[in-house]
């Protein structure tokens, strides 16, 4: 076996298994629908942009969809045409969902990241050379006339030249060919990109269905906790992973105990805090903490500029944010200090700075502001 094989895949989540293994789609049935008429009229695009924000299903969506094009019988327009499907489920028993799990379906393409085997990693952008396999891909498939897939992960991965190069194909795109584009961030795509795809824009999770995919992907939301979840993961079953793996839930209670001593932070709470985040493990406990300081300023700046708080994600976390920022002054504070504050603590740590003080600064930050809005 290769280093490619065994090391994590680049567009999937650690610990979970890849989207392509993911049976179900929770929570984005408007986007099934969509795609589902669009067949079902003879109206399918040859170019799909599934967006949306990070961990909300675009890629199990993607790999959905291939599995159904490609388990679809040919219409010739005969008189014993198939009925027309009314979901777009697979046939469990099909040889196209067991090949596309092991990435041998050769109607399909996985375009990403390329694997660099002098560094034993994978690549951070998709390179214009991986087009040109993708490009090779469809003149080699062409020889049996059958329905072809390409799934992009994630187009805003592109490099300059790679994304000139997708345009051209999506201007003169090949036969029975469909490209599915996941993006994360569409608006910062070539906009003669966007203009030349369907869009299937997906949204974030209620709580149930971020329940329902948190489960499927090997995660459990703690009882009774699956609003306060679905609030600090925004939706996002990814997000919403991670921060059941890191005790997520428990931290940011953690802050709101340690914040409610404001506007004279608890130094003994706030050195647990920071110590949290420093340990032998203290990496991604280290991020997880900034994301949850982040978060925290940006909830109190929306609650502060709007008059309003959706729902509490942990106990006296309502009082305390009507407490520190009771009106768009004080939110106005808090949002200019959320700009810089968690940038300034990641940048730290990657030149090798203390985590534990970097932690510290950016409570005693938080500190200051709260003195000078009291």
């Amino acid at each position: 076996m290769s280093a490619e094989d065994t090391a994590t895949e680049p567009d999937a989540l650690a610990g979970a298994p890849h989207p392509r293994m993911t049976g179900a789609l929770f929570g984005q049935a408007r986007a099934e629908a969509d795609f589902l008429a669009a067949f079902n009229t003879a109206r399918l695009h040859h170019g799909w942009l599934i967006s949306g924000p990070r961990g909300v299903g675009k890629a199990t969506l993607a790999w959905k969809i291939a599995r159904f094009l490609l388990t679809q019988p040919e219409d010739d327009g005969g008189m014993f045409a198939p009925p027309k499907p009314t979901d777009l489920n697979s046939p469990a028993e099909h040889p196209v969902l067991r090949r596309t799990r092991s990435l041998s379906e050769t109607r399909l393409f996985l375009l990403r990241p390329g694997y660099d085997d002098k560094k034993e990693r994978w690549q951070d952008i998709i390179s214009v050379d991986e087009m040109r396999k993708m490009r090779s891909f469809f003149t080699m498939s062409a020889a049996d006339g059958g329905r072809r897939v390409a799934i992009i992960d994630a187009v805003d991965d592109m490099n300059v030249a790679a994304s000139n190069a997708l345009l051209k194909t999506l201007e003169e795109p090949p036969s029975k060919v469909t490209l599915l584009l996941i993006s994360h961030q569409p608006a910062k795509l070539l906009p003669t990109i966007r203009s030349r795809c369907r869009e299937l824009r997906l949204g974030p999770l209620a709580a149930p269905d971020l329940a329902h995919s948190l489960f499927q992907a090997g995660g459990e939301v703690p009882a009774g906790k699956e609003s306060a979840l679905a609030e600090l993961a925004a939706g996002s079953v990814g997000t919403a992973f991670r921060m059941v793996e890191l005790d997520g839930l428990d931290l940011y209670a953690a802050l709101i105990r340690l914040f409610e001593s404001l506007p004279r932070l608890s130094r003994p709470m706030a050195m647990k805090l920071a110590e949290a985040g420093s340990g032998k493990a203290g990496q991604a406990q280290f991020d997880m903490i900034v994301g949850l300081l982040d978060l925290f300023l940006a909830r109190m700046a929306r609650a502060g500029a709007t008059g309003h708080l959706s729902a509490e994600a942990a106990p006296g976390e309502a009082a305390l944010i009507q407490r520190l920022s009771p009106d768009a002054r004080a939110a106005r504070q808090w949002a200019d200090l959320a700009q810089n504050l968690g940038v300034r603590a990641r940048r730290g740590k990657s030149v090798n700075l203390d985590p534990f003080a970097l932690l510290m600064d950016m409570v005693l930050k938080i500190e200051e502001t709260a003195l000078a809005l009291a």
